[in-house]
């Protein structure tokens, strides 16, 4: 309906423009808000404010103008002034109801695909494999995943990459203390790879002789040494492993497939740097290799470097995302390259997306972007921590979360049977520490609170799987299907027209989380959804409703919820529950 009110809006602009009204240069950008009032409409627009001062006119006579140019429709039932110039949107009852029924028959719940459809790559997750994974990484994981599966709803095609850290100075650390460990003291080692980071990261602090050793294995490993490069693979292998076992965990769609290691850009950088020589855009600065881009510069207003070579010949970060850059553009074959990393790292991006174009590695209509995100803080306002001080292993993190919605669902006296008791912690526990993230402002810090993120109250992952087993548990009372019903849709009461019109703004919901790639979007409007589907149900009697069409009408009002809110949940990579 926003789309439908916006394109009428534009045809009044061009009409005014053809009648002298408006100069024929402008092309507004034509914004339109849900009132918070209910009084003031459906929709409601400052646009008449924008364009009186090119236009000349008054605001008020200007939105008048606008409103007798607007196209013969059936979409809007009223339309008045307020305030300085604002123009009102009543939708009429006939197409509110329109837009349910089709919501209801459709498969994407009426999300609308996108005007052009694009391939778009998004770098997400991206763990060192020198360590386990910890809750550092998570909310790259979980935010990547959302926007992935939002974008892949609108129609683009989605090309995930996780660019995991496999090469540098560090592995031949961990290489040394593998040579010294043979079979099951290896293998047992490697089962735990924090312990193993620790005990090689020991050896290298206290024993000058293992520190040259682990320098030499850099040395071999980066030559191509088959050995080590057996050693370095069965490191890998095991790190993959572990990474697979917490996606898989966390519900996020991310294969071994996706994985496309700094390693495997290492042929390409001696090509990147002689392509930067070639078109005269290296310095050197102290024997490293770098480039100054006037973009961006200094508080004294010099030019800022882009090291791409360290003075002994060794390769950056900077370098290896140029390379992935020309990678994503020319063998993914993207047309829009989306990176989820912390946003402490966005100076690096806008370096590297401006020199990418610069040097001709990207196409100059090439669309990159970095979304940053802040950090998972703890209750005293420094990065979280596990109880011991050190750094939360993700898979911990997740164990932890599971105990302890079980020991909720316990205290409940739940008539689930114990594996069924398990199953839902499962499913409560992973999804509250998923959900207590994308609810948050992508680029905000956030405290870690266990008692609030699996509490059954307020905006949080139990409150939403609650809202979704009580709509379900209407129709295992029924007897009926819920995508089975053909009644039509009656809208009399205040709370059952309230609940159509957040319903109806699931669309335009998941359209502004794929623009902004802003999941919290999404948790708040499935939080106002949960809120007005209770309100519905306390004041409008579904299965004693006073007749049989009316009991038809709200069952199909229940079942569109529950379609939307399996659907949002979906989105969010959270799994739903038919029972609690």
């Amino acid at each position: 309906m926003k789309e439908q009110l916006e394109q009428l809006l534009a045809a009044a602009v061009a009409t005014l423009k053809e009648q002298g009204t408006l100069p024929a240069d402008l092309s507004p950008r034509i914004q339109l808000d849900r009132p918070r009032e209910k009084s003031h409409g459906d929709f409601a627009t400052n646009l008449a404010l924008m364009l009186a001062k090119p236009a000349g006119m008054n605001p008020r006579a200007l939105a008048e103008a606008l409103l007798a140019a607007l196209p013969e429709n059936d979409l809007i039932a009223d339309a008045n002034l307020a305030g300085p110039g604002f123009i009102n949107f009543m939708v009429s009852q006939k197409q509110l109801i329109q837009q349910l029924e089709h919501a209801y028959q459709d498969a994407k719940v009426g999300v609308q695909p996108a005007e052009q459809s694009k391939r778009i790559v998004i770098d997400y997750s991206s763990p060192n494999l020198a360590k386990e994974m910890h809750v550092g990484h998570l909310r790259s994981a979980i935010i990547g995943d959302a926007v992935a599966r939002v974008e892949e709803l609108l129609g683009h095609t989605v090309v995930r990459q996780n660019h995991v850290g496999d090469w540098g100075t560090q592995f031949g650390m961990l290489l040394a203390h593998m040579e010294e460990l043979e079979g099951e003291e290896l293998a047992m080692e490697l089962s735990n790879l924090e312990t193993f980071y620790k005990a090689a990261k020991r050896r290298f602090d206290e024993s000058p002789e293992f520190a040259d050793r682990a320098r030499e294995l850099v040395v071999a490993l980066q030559s191509g040494d088959a050995k080590c490069a057996a050693l370095w693979q069965q490191f890998i292998d095991v790190s993959l492993s572990h990474c697979q076992d917490v996606y898989d965990r966390l519900g996020v769609k991310l294969t071994r497939d996706d994985v496309m290691a700094e390693s495997g850009y290492n042929d390409d950088l001696p090509k990147v740097i002689a392509e930067l020589r070639a078109q005269g855009l290296l310095v050197e600065d102290q024997g490293a290799q770098c480039v100054f881009l006037d973009e961006f510069k200094n508080k004294e207003g010099e030019p800022l470097p882009v090291i791409v070579q360290k003075s002994g010949g060794g390769y950056l970060y900077a370098t290896t995302d140029l390379a992935a850059v020309r990678y994503r553009q020319d063998v993914l074959r993207g047309d829009h390259l989306m990176y989820f990393v912390d946003q402490r790292q966005g100076l690096h991006f806008q370096q590297i997306f401006t020199l990418a174009k610069k040097a001709g590695f990207a196409r100059q209509d090439l669309q990159m972007d970095h979304y940053g995100f802040g950090t998972v803080m703890g209750k005293d306002g420094r990065p979280y921590k596990s109880r011991d001080g050190g750094v939360t292993k993700l898979a911990d993190l997740l164990d932890q979360a599971e105990a302890r919605a079980l020991a909720l669902l316990q205290e409940k006296n739940s008539e689930l049977s114990a594996t069924e008791q398990a199953q839902v912690a499962k499913v409560v526990g992973i999804s509250s520490v998923k959900y207590a993230d994308l609810s948050k402002n992508r680029t905000s810090d956030y405290i870690f609170d266990w008692d609030t993120m699996l509490s059954f109250e307020g905006n949080t992952a139990p409150y939403l799987l609650y809202a979704y087993t009580r709509v379900m548990s209407v129709f295992a009372k029924a007897g009926v299907a819920a995508d089975s019903l053909t009644g039509e849709l009656v809208l009399q009461d205040e709370r059952e027209q309230a609940l159509a019109n957040t319903l109806v703004r699931f669309n335009e919901v998941v359209h502004s989380v794929a623009n902004k790639a802003m999941p919290h979007f999404l948790c708040g409007y499935l939080f106002d959804l949960a809120g007005a589907f209770s309100s519905f149900y306390e004041a409008c009697p579904i299965l004693q409703a006073e007749n049989p069409a009316l009991k038809q009408s709200r069952l199909k009002l229940a079942a569109l919820t529950a379609k939307t809110l399996e659907q949002g949940l979906h989105l969010l990579g959270i799994e739903t529950l038919d029972r609690m």
